[in-house]
């Protein structure tokens, strides 16, 4: 298992017809119902780099029944959640839609695929029949807020989907924004650096959906401190993070998370947050990911800082982790990794790494010594973007 963290962010591996601008994402896996597909003569293909990564923050959130973030009174104590696995989060439907941005057009579609029960494919198949061609690549693209219907046949699909999906006349095409510039061009901000380093259709954008394209737009880490702890089995046991947090802009108020884990069997089973406070947590099983929010407790003014610290239990893994990795977009001023290992279950060799970017080979390997508390650390000062690990090795 291992765990990956970006400097917002972290990993666990548990042992851890293109019309005009539209320009589709990659077709998704074929083993999805109702998504995939090669892209008509119109279409453009990118490439699918796809990454499996850790703990991500952004800045905007949740899904899920809960409190009213707005009304809550702001506490210091610490949250717990002991049920993250439910699937729910801890906020209101109002709270969501905020967030998530939900009255826009990518969210309404969505939506009304999800509540029709259409896949891709299906809703491809039936504008076919209407005489209007539109791959099921370009249809992903439209519902991720990749691109946007533009072109004349492109607004006709529009006006057909609308009757498809039962949804009222103009619905969707009240909701399409001024036209997009052409051609290809790497996404601005926030979202293109994130790329940059996850790649397209990664865990990270899959788990925010909507949200992704926003994210982490008004913070940004300065310094981050990752302890992953071992059991005796080999497996994490658990991991915390304490992150500095500055703000680009007045007005942020929290930040969002995704912790990811490679295998399976571990889920977190408890979730503590010491300085900030809770306002979602969210186990999406299928991605073997945790999504937290967790709000400041403030609205910081520009280039304010806070400190925003958290600590997940782990239920254990199937196999021993050998490895832990934090992904970084932006430059930290100091990273700290630290490894505490169980006096039962020393490893034989440990060296840190750094990747270029998510699936990219290791370079600059170092051997690091175990230390007198059986523990392994490595402190990076200026550290540049791109993913950074800890791996190590058990004896025969």
């Amino acid at each position: 298992m291992s765990r990956r963290a970006d400097s917002d962010k972290t990993r666990a591996t548990a042992r851890p017809g293109r019309e005009d601008g539209d320009r589709p994402d990659p077709p998704d896996p074929p083993d999805q119902p109702g998504r995939g597909g090669r892209p008509d003569r119109d279409d453009r293909d990118s490439r699918d780099d796809r990454g499996r990564t850790a703990a991500a923050d952004a800045d905007a959130r949740p899904d899920q029944p809960g409190a009213d973030a707005a009304a809550e009174p702001v506490r210091t104590e610490e949250a717990h959640i002991t049920a993250a696995r439910t699937g729910r989060a801890l906020t209101t439907s109002a709270l969501h839609a905020a967030a998530t941005g939900a009255d826009t057009f990518p969210a309404v579609l969505r939506e009304a695929l999800g509540r029709r029960g259409l896949s891709l494919e299906r809703v491809s198949e039936r504008l076919k029949a209407r005489g209007i061609t539109i791959s099921q690549a370009t249809l992903s693209s439209w519902q991720r807020g990749r691109s946007q219907p533009e072109r004349a046949r492109s607004l006709r699909a529009v006006d057909v989907l609308e009757e498809i999906l039962d949804l009222p006349a103009g619905t969707l095409r009240s909701l399409l924004g001024p036209r997009r510039p052409r051609g290809r061009t790497t996404p601005p901000g926030a979202e293109g650096a994130a790329l940059q380093i996850l790649g397209e259709d990664s865990v990270v954008e899959k788990a925010l959906g909507a949200r992704f394209r926003h994210f982490n737009q008004e913070t940004s880490s300065l310094m981050v401190h990752d302890i992953v702890r071992i059991g005796e089995s080999g497996t994490m046991s658990g991991f915390s993070t304490t992150n500095v947090l500055r703000a680009g802009r007045a007005g942020a108020d929290r930040a969002l998370f995704v912790l990811s884990f490679d295998d399976e069997a571990a889920e977190p089973v408890d979730i503590r947050v010491t300085c900030g406070r809770l306002t979602e947590a969210t186990y999406l099983k299928g991605l073997k990911s945790l999504v937290l929010e967790i709000h400041f407790g403030r609205k910081l003014a520009k280039l304010d800082t806070t400190v925003v610290s958290y600590a997940v239990e782990v239920s254990p893994s199937l196999t021993p982790a050998t490895h832990y990795e934090r992904w970084s977009r932006t430059n930290l001023h100091e990273y700290l990794q630290q490894v505490y290992f169980h006096p039962g279950a020393l490893p034989v060799d440990c060296h840190r790494y750094v990747r270029e970017k998510v699936g990219a080979p290791p370079r600059a390997q170092r051997r690091i010594p175990l230390g007198a508390a059986h523990d392994v650390h490595v402190l990076t000062s200026r550290c540049k973007p791109g993913v950074h690990g800890v791996a190590w090795e058990y004896g025969p």
